[in-house]
């Protein structure tokens, strides 16, 4: 019976040192979950303001909607160049309502222990403000997310480019967006069908084609909404202050296949930019005409199975274009995720646990830095000197 015993008595102290451990673990993610955190500060000379929009479409039937009958409807974010005289608030990081739904959709323990309390994020957009009066127009950079996420995920990127001139302009679409809560108080989330991580092989790929085709029509009906806002904003705030001659567009894993599909469909599109992004549908076999960005992780870990097929469709995309209108920039460390606001959403485990080099800070100065020189040669007509300097930080690879 004595060796009965001892053992059951070893067994309730490992018990009980695992509960300790497990609640200490809690309490760390809890407080981290409660803390304040700030975006990284933008590194241009404009303050940033930031205005949303509800733009539907009566006419248009919302093709990946789950039943006939609904029109298409997306929710607009626009980041732009704002004057400092003014008395704007700051813009909250998720609205409110967003927030609630948010909450609600990821349930208790994910809301409380593994993602940062959104009220407690600050960024550093003004809450529409007027825009600054330095210039008459600025270009425009329309930017895709990734997947089903929130376009807000992408406000690092977002608030630089705006700081150094540029109106820059994201959405969200019911049904395939993760989540969008419209002003009228309608919460709607993806559907199964247009979830491409809930399937494999062929599939996913077919899944991932209609996908890039939504939004790439997302986009080209943006930019008509922009340019009913160019001509007579009803609030005068962007009435005549956008260059439509100079559009930009870039996204992020499949907003990067969607930048690359609707810049080889739409001559709208001035220059673009994909980032981390497997290319899908006939960019692939056709390219694009547009100077490119193609601005990647470290993939270096990944099996070559899986990595190979998709560097060979950038290349035969890269390889066609002329090399004063190409640029492939790879980052030695970086993550697939870190190039969206992860830092603040997540505690920044994959680089506290080494799993990836570098920390999601260092990802996302470095693409902000990328994404600006890019746009500036190619959209501001900066001299190409401007991109060489980017071959001097030690974890850029960097080729023409």
């Amino acid at each position: 019976m004595r060796p009965l015993r001892r053992v059951a008595k070893i067994l309730t102290v490992i018990g009980i040192c695992a509960l300790a451990a497990l609640a200490f673990v809690l309490c760390g993610l809890w407080a981290d979950h409660r803390q304040e955190t700030t975006l990284l500060m933008p590194t241009g000379p404009y303050a940033v303001g930031r205005i949303t929009y509800d733009w539907r479409d009566a006419t248009q039937q919302e093709l990946l909607a789950p039943r006939a009958g609904i029109h298409r409807e997306i929710f607009g974010w626009i980041w732009y160049p704002a004057s400092t005289q003014t008395g704007a608030k700051p813009a909250d990081y998720f609205p409110r309502s967003w927030r609630n739904a948010l909450d609600q959709q990821r349930g208790w323990f994910l809301t409380t222990f593994l993602w940062r309390d959104f009220s407690r994020v600050r960024a550093h957009s003004l809450d529409a403000p007027a825009i600054a009066p330095s210039q008459q127009s600025y270009p425009v950079v329309l930017m895709r997310a990734g997947a089903g996420a929130e376009i807000a995920n992408y406000s690092s990127l977002a608030e630089d480019l705006a700081s150094h001139g540029y109106i820059v302009v994201g959405f969200d679409a019911p049904y395939r967006s993760t989540m969008v809560v419209f002003p009228d108080g309608r919460s709607i989330v993806r559907t199964s069908q247009n979830n491409a991580d809930l399937v494999s092989g062929e599939q996913q790929k077919q899944l991932g084609i209609r996908l890039v085709q939504a939004w790439s029509s997302d986009m080209r009906f943006a930019l008509d909404e922009l340019k009913e806002l160019n001509a007579s904003d009803p609030s005068n705030r962007l009435k005549g202050r956008l260059d439509l001659a100079k559009v930009g567009v870039f996204g992020h894993s499949l907003g990067g296949a969607t930048a690359l599909q609707f810049c080889h469909d739409d001559s709208q599109c001035k220059a673009g930019a994909d980032v981390d992004g497997a290319p899908l549908g006939s960019v692939v076999d056709e390219g694009v005409k547009q100077p490119f960005l193609f601005l990647l992780s470290d993939h270096s870990r990944e099996a070559k199975s899986e990595t190979a097929p998709v560097l060979t469709d950038l290349h035969s995309i890269y390889d066609r274009l002329p090399a004063d209108r190409r640029l492939w920039i790879g980052l030695r460390g970086a993550g697939h995720f870190g190039f969206t606001d992860l830092t603040v959403l997540l505690m920044d485990i994959a680089h506290v646990l080494k799993i990836v080099p570098m920390s999601n800070k260092r990802q996302i100065e470095l693409s902000r830095n990328c994404l600006r020189s890019f746009f500036d040669v190619y959209l501001k007509g900066a001299p190409p000197s401007e991109l060489g300097s980017l071959s001097g930080y030690q974890e850029i690879e960097y080729s023409h």
